[in-house]
């Protein structure tokens, strides 16, 4: 499966911004979708995960109550709704798909290229 993310950009703390991530597969339906993230000089970490169905979701401690996974399998797209951004959100965000329910890097064999996210304070 190929996953091209879109959306990324320059916020003000405070603002929102909405990632888009776009897969190319017609499984996409049988797909865990996870969004992760890597700030400059730190290691990818998971941000949020969606089941296929949709009807469950994770998140990293972090973000929750700020951040909204979802999925349109019908469009074959998964998106991250962020909001109250703080400037400790900023990095390269990245989509990701595997078969599994899986909450950390490893455990995902599918990417795309980073959308790159900056929040000013």
């Amino acid at each position: 499966v190929q996953l091209q993310a879109c959306g990324g950009g320059l916020v003000q703390a405070g603002g929102y911004l909405r990632l888009s991530c776009a897969a190319s597969s017609r499984f996409f339906g049988t797909y865990v979708m996870g969004w992760f993230r890597q700030a400059p000089g730190k290691d990818r970490e998971f941000v949020a995960a969606i089941t296929w169905s949709g009807g469950s979701t994770y998140y990293t401690d972090s973000v929750k109550g700020r951040f909204t996974i979802s999925r349109d399998n019908a469009k074959n797209a998964v998106y991250l709704q962020m909001n109250s951004l703080k400037p400790e959100d900023t990095a390269v965000y990245y989509c990701a798909a595997e078969f599994t329910t899986k909450l950390e890097v490893r455990g995902y064999r599918y990417w795309g290229q980073g959308t790159e996210v900056t929040v000013s304070s």
